[in-house]
């Protein structure tokens, strides 16, 4: 048994020896064989070359001349020199594990120099494994923190993710006194090991201020062993921070953005020493980048989601406070009414010509406050209420608006006329909704008409942007116009245009934007081309299927 296992860890290693001197190549063949390696002699290149690509051997011991142009063997090289050869050390390089020896060699130093270097190939490619892990698991640290914009939740996923992959006994985490993030602690410990105190304390402004020096240098404070300076001041402020923490090894990590660190991690071993590699070093630098573009983020979506959460709440106030008012309004208005047309009808005796002046003023002031109350309930309930759909005949529609509105027009000596379509338009569309948009902005053409002035009113079918059909409506007056710099503002609720508050138009600043807000839930459009002193001309677009 014991043979049997001796020759499996003799065949297991092989060398590929390569030498055009035959006597020599031999005899560096005897030497490895009887060193339990499997050997394959080789007296040229290419018969080097064949060996290395059949048999991946754990290393190459080739003649100088020989090995020269031989390119990533992937296996440590040994060469050969002659007392007056000098190596080529670019190419040596490129090998990565490499030396070599003067001829002639004697067997006992030929045995050990392979030896070595096959050693450290193998430690070279346990280092590497080890370093690729921990890269992996950084890597699924740093997923971790794009997956959340919630900070704690960063922090947690840092002070573990760190623990386990670098082996230490106790991570912590926390921010400064930063505007730019919340304030957070998170920790990590080993299992059966205290819990770190929760603040930094009297140590405070000497860790703020290690981790501001090692964020200006883009730098990280790493102690391999405390116990060779257990003076040093990090070393003290650590001791009179953690109480019971007593560190052998240390790291310390700035956590920042720009000018300076807004936190910092700790990580520290209390059982063994912990010799920090320029890997770990840098795979932690690049995690904490991570954190802090994640705490960054996350605090201002917080912050974002807080607002939102306040103007939904101030918008509901809003909503609440219109519908009572409204109700409240529109009781005293309706007693007012009924009162002003019992008296308007001789139901309190005859009338006299100049009081029944005055009575029509109220009376067109009293109409007035009902749209303007009605107006204001719309909005109120605008975003909750549903469509009542079914087809509507666009053109018929656009008659009753143009005759529910011609004595207004009339009143104010403005021409309103209505051109049809050529062909029959039917939309999918809720009527009642559509009458008030087209009300809306007619009504608002001739309120912003001089007398004389005219409003003309055409439909017809055109494409949408999207390919389909759709109806075009499209109101044009010549009126007062809009200035360009109110056009972007037109369509917010109770926002007016500076000319119709000069000129003293009436209005609430509601209509055009109830009808904007009718026409998107109807996933139409509104365009507005307006030249100040010249007229406005509306343009409303309805698909014909319908939202």
């Amino acid at each position: 048994m014991g043979e049997t296992v001796a020759g499996e860890q003799h065949a297991s290693r092989s060398a590929v020896v390569a030498d055009s001197d035959h006597d020599r190549l031999a005899a560096t063949t005897s030497v490895l064989d009887g060193a339990g390696f499997q050997v394959f002699p080789a007296s040229n290149a290419a018969s080097m070359a064949l060996h290395l690509q059949q048999h991946h051997p754990s290393i190459v011991v080739a003649e100088n001349a020989l090995a020269h142009g031989l390119r990533s063997p992937g296996v440590p090289v040994l060469l050969l020199l002659d007392a007056q050869e000098s190596v080529d050390l670019e190419q040596v390089e490129s090998w990565r594990v490499a030396d070599y020896v003067i001829n002639p060699v004697r067997p006992g130093e030929l045995v050990h120099r392979v030896e070595t270097l096959i050693g450290r190939a193998t430690e070279r490619a346990r280092s590497r494994g080890e370093i690729e892990a921990l890269r992996e698991s950084l890597r699924n640290v740093s997923s971790a923190i794009r997956q959340t914009n919630d900070p704690q939740l960063i922090a947690e996923h840092v002070v573990r993710g760190f623990g386990e992959a670098l082996g230490a006994d106790h991570v912590w985490f926390a921010t400064f006194r930063d505007e730019r993030v919340p304030s957070i602690r998170a920790q990590w410990n080993r299992p059966g090991l205290p819990l770190l105190p929760a603040r930094l304390g009297e140590s405070e402004n000497i860790i703020t201020e290690t981790a501001n020096r090692l964020w200006a240098e883009a730098d990280v404070l790493a102690v391999a062993d405390h116990r060779e300076d257990p003076g040093s001041k990090i070393a003290k402020a650590l001791r009179e921070w953690s109480g019971e923490l007593k560190p052998i090894s240390t790291a310390l990590l700035p956590v920042g953005e720009g000018a300076s660190a807004m936190g910092i991690i700790l990580l520290s071993t209390v059982r063994e020493r912990h010799d920090w590699t320029r890997a770990e070093i840098a795979l932690m630098q690049h995690v904490a980048g991570n954190v802090a573009h994640g705490l960054i983020q996350g605090h201002l979506i917080s912050a974002q989601q807080r607002v939102l959460h306040q103007l939904r709440q101030l918008d509901k106030a809003k909503t609440d406070f219109l519908a009572t008012v409204n109700h409240e309004l529109r009781t005293p208005l309706t007693s007012i009414t009924a009162y002003l047309d019992m008296i308007q009808d001789g139901s309190g005796g005859p009338v006299p010509e100049g009081i029944r002046k005055m009575l029509d003023v109220i009376a067109r002031n009293s109409d007035r406050l009902r749209r303007l109350i009605e107006d204001m309930l719309t909005v109120s309930m605008q975003d909750g209420s549903n469509l009542d759909l079914k087809p509507v005949d666009i053109d018929k529609l656009l008659q009753v608006v143009v005759a529910t509105l011609r004595p207004l027009a009339e009143s104010r000596h403005v021409s309103v006329s209505f051109t049809e379509a050529t062909e029959d338009i039917e939309v999918t569309a809720d009527e009642a909704k559509l009458e008030q948009v087209f009300t809306n902005i007619v009504a608002n053409a001739i309120k912003f008409t001089p007398e004389g002035g005219r409003v003309g009113i055409t439909s017809a079918m055109a494409a949408s942007e999207n390919g389909g059909r759709a109806a075009l409506v499209q109101i044009e007056d010549n009126g007062l116009g809009i200035p360009e710099h109110d056009l972007p503002h037109i369509l917010t609720r109770f926002y007016r245009a500076s000319n119709a508050t000069s000129a003293a138009v009436p209005g609430s600043g509601l209509g055009l934007a109830i009808a904007n807000d009718i026409i998107s839930r109807h996933m139409g459009r509104m365009a507005f081309d307006s030249i100040l002193g010249s007229g406005t001309k509306v343009s409303v677009e309805l698909p014909v299927g319908g939202p």
